[in-house]
């Protein structure tokens, strides 16, 4: 009988035992995670930390123990990889066990990452992990904080700016980039953002560095506060700091000169590595940029899923393959929506539409007459369609809206002129 292990117990590695089984593969399979929970989406753990979500709604696949018994799986729980040796093809335990096998999948995915200028604060927060979640949770209903810095305007960011803002704090979102959502949004998306956020008091502090910080204690040692220092010698008081500055492919475990790394796991159509029999998928992997040709990180949660299915057939002897994905990204905030399709560096012709009466905004790039990306304000019922159309250009497939998709799109309130504008003629 053939072993198989999967490395990492998120989205891509769920997918992935989920569709071994699904093609009748009867392998035995050891699921090695560090945590004693289920896989989880960090996307949702801010909803749980606003208490806008129980506890169980994080883990969408069910317990640990439905998930071992449906998918005949043997979850290894509470144990950390210090090794995947790729060249004979096992997994080395911190206690020091080696155990060897036909197959793995890496789906270690990825941490928050903390600079160096962060790593001595005690009492500083992230938002990554369901520990991170519960933490800061029980930190805000312990205390009423009056102020805090958020460094980091990104998807994460601004959702914990929303949950304190909400709570009646005054919140500075901090970045060293020119714009919130810089790796989604166009500039003129941003700032039309912004300005809605500033209009509600929340405080920006963009375009420079955030070069350190150091925290203040009182006669017991308790944190009570910390001063956030900018690189411009400026420096911000908070009484909480969130740190959202982004993450980092867990790649550890493996050794440079057996697998070839670059931010992340390189990987082809199938899923593998350059190592015969060793796979990876979700965040620590890069897949195919649909859009750019190159491969890239692409951490989105159903990006994951796709990966790790994916591997899953091909390590089950079902050959597939995947083209890549695009970078794209979609958000609720503070009664907002906004959605990313595509590379916003690309430039070209702009167009705009912009409805009064249903209230929503598009903002579209074309190059040689093709849409190249789409930003979307507070409608994202039109945002699959023009996803799924977008991947079509790219693909050179047919480029036309089918009716009932035109249909759609007028319902949700683009006007038929402009749906033309965004057809590729043949």
């Amino acid at each position: 009988m053939e072993k198989f292990a999967i490395v990492g117990f998120g989205c891509a590695g769920y997918h992935a035992l989920s569709s071994i089984r699904e093609a009748g593969n009867t392998a035995q399979i050891d699921v090695y995670s560090d945590t004693d929970m289920p896989p989880y989406n960090p996307m949702l753990t801010t909803y749980y930390t606003a208490d806008r979500l129980p506890y169980d709604g994080m883990f969408p696949f069910g317990t640990i123990s439905e998930i071992a018994k449906s998918m005949d799986a043997d979850i290894i729980t509470n144990t950390k990889v210090k090794k995947v040796h790729a060249a004979d093809k096992s997994v080395q335990t911190e206690d020091g066990c080696i155990h060897s096998y036909d197959k793995i999948l890496i789906a270690t995915g990825a941490s928050a990452f903390v600079p160096k200028n962060f790593s001595h604060l005690k009492g500083a927060f992230c938002m990554r992990t369901v520990a991170d979640a519960k933490k800061l949770r029980d930190a805000i209903s312990r205390r009423e904080y009056k102020s805090a810095v958020i460094v980091g305007a990104s998807m994460v960011g601004i959702k914990v700016a929303e949950l304190l803002h909400k709570k009646g704090c005054q919140v500075i979102l901090a970045d060293m980039a020119p714009h919130i959502f810089a790796l989604a949004a166009y500039p003129e998306v941003s700032e039309i953002i912004e300005r809605r956020l500033t209009s509600m008091g929340i405080r920006l502090a963009f375009g420079q560095a955030i070069s350190g910080a150091y925290e203040h204690t009182d006669r017991s040692g308790n944190i009570t506060g910390c001063t956030v220092q900018l690189a411009d010698g400026s420096q911000i008081e908070t009484e909480l700091l969130v740190l959202n500055i982004g993450t980092r492919a867990a790649t550890g475990i493996l050794s440079a000169n057996e697998i070839l790394i670059d931010r992340g796991i390189v990987v082809d159509r199938h899923m593998r590595t350059s190592s015969p029999d060793i796979y990876a998928a979700g965040d620590c992997c890069q897949g195919n940029n649909l859009q750019s040709g190159e491969t890239q990180i692409i951490g989105l949660w159903a990006n994951a899923g796709l990966q790790g299915r994916v591997a899953g057939r091909n390590m089950a002897g079902v050959s597939d393959e995947t083209d890549g994905n695009i970078l794209h990204n979609i958000t609720h905030f503070l009664d907002m929506d906004f959605i990313g399709l595509g590379d916003n560096r690309l430039t070209g012709d702009v167009r705009v539409y912009q409805s009064p009466d249903k209230g929503f905004y598009l903002r579209t790039v074309l190059r040689d007459g093709k849409p190249a990306g789409f930003n979307i304000l507070d409608n994202y019922g039109i945002s699959g369609i023009l996803k799924a159309h977008l991947i079509k250009i790219l693909r050179g497939q047919p480029c036309r809206f089918s009716p009932e998709q035109r249909g759609r799109l007028i319902r949700c309130g683009l006007e038929e002129s402009f749906i033309d504008k965004l057809e590729v003629r043949q």
